[in-house]
């Protein structure tokens, strides 16, 4: 199979090709900068191509499938979705932004006509919480209600900062009863078990109230993550700031400065993912699991999804969807503690 790396220029994308090239595949780089595009390409020996997305349809000549890593995505899937569409390209992406899965998942039939795989969040964003979702949900059917924690080691690349930065000034959101709302950010507190002890969490947007619901069914479906303690009482402030497009952008200006973990910081840091089902009846089953460095485990499963592109079927797709809830055990160095009733 031939496949594209579109934002091969950026921190995410580079390591998605340094880990194919050594895995023994040759994806072909693309992205908009052609200076950092060709240098990345030159120094793994690898071909590559420079455009914008606006002509994304007349550079997908024999390519079979793209994985976008061109941030913020809610600025970038919909012109390469179309592209592909039209060129019968399959898509994959690392985004954990809302509105781009659910956009994207309006695109199913679609999808189904042309023959193609659409699938966003094959990276930390939502790969194990996806597949958390779906075990959860495989040993408790009838569940009402699913909370899905996160925390990440290693700190942040400029463009998960600036999508950070981007996603934080709409506020919270939730699903509740099957639809997506709008909360206050941070509007509930709670505890979550991960492997390496319990930690107070602070509600999110997350991309999994949308894959999650798709992957299980649930209908109510909140995600949490860690916070340093002057954060987690000052969420309030900061969100109607990030509100006025003058501060979003100073924000983002600044942000874009960040280099991303080190290969240090990536080797020594890992990511812890919770999650915790219940029903209408009080029962209450919950399952935690480790990860790498969500870096590391994003380059992992974007080379090993593309791999298996060929049995998918046509249409889009959650990770658990595509490959089952168990997927995220084949990455390297994933670790999971089974469902178990909760306290």
């Amino acid at each position: 199979m031939t496949w594209m790396v579109y934002g091969a220029n950026g921190y995410t994308g580079a390591l998605i090709a340094e880990l194919a090239v050594a895995r023994g595949e040759r994806p072909v780089l693309a992205g908009r900068n052609g200076h950092k595009v060709a240098a990345t390409a030159q120094r793994l020996g690898l071909e590559h191509r420079v455009f914008p997305l606006a002509d994304a349809g007349a550079h997908l000549d024999g390519v079979d499938a793209v994985v976008n890593c061109a941030g913020p995505f809610s600025a970038t899937w919909r012109p390469l979705v179309d592209a592909c569409l039209r060129t019968r390209t399959h898509y994959l992406d690392i985004t954990g932004e809302i509105d781009v899965f659910e956009g994207i998942a309006a695109l199913d039939a679609e999808a189904r006509r042309a023959g193609v795989v659409l699938l966003p969040g094959v990276g930390f964003d939502v790969v194990p919480t996806d597949c958390i979702a779906a075990l959860l949900h495989h040993a408790l059917p009838s569940a009402t209600h699913l909370d899905l924690a996160f925390l990440s080691g290693g700190g942040p690349s400029a463009g998960t900062a600036a999508t950070a930065v981007e996603g934080a000034a709409g506020g919270g959101r939730a699903r509740v009863d099957g639809e997506l709302r709008s909360v206050p950010l941070g509007h509930r507190r709670r505890v979550a078990g991960f492997r390496s002890g319990a930690r107070d969490v602070l509600a999110i947007p997350w991309g999994d109230v949308s894959t999650a619901h798709r992957s299980t069914g649930i209908p109510n479906i909140t995600t949490f993550t860690t916070f340093p303690p002057l954060l987690a009482r000052a969420h309030g402030v900061f969100q109607p700031l990030l509100a006025l497009r003058p501060v979003r952008q100073v924000a983002k200006a600044l942000v874009r400065r960040i280099g991303g973990p080190s290969p240090a910081a990536r080797d020594t840091s890992r990511s812890e993912v919770w999650g915790e089902v219940r029903d209408a009846r009080g029962t209450k089953v919950e399952a935690s699991l480790t990860t790498p460095n969500g870096y590391a485990l994003t380059a992992d499963s974007a080379v090993r999804a593309i791999g298996r592109l060929p049995d998918v079927e046509p249409g889009v797709h959650t990770p658990s969807s595509a490959f089952g809830a168990h997927y995220a055990l084949e990455l390297d160095d994933v670790v999971l503690s089974e469902p178990r009733a909760a306290r």
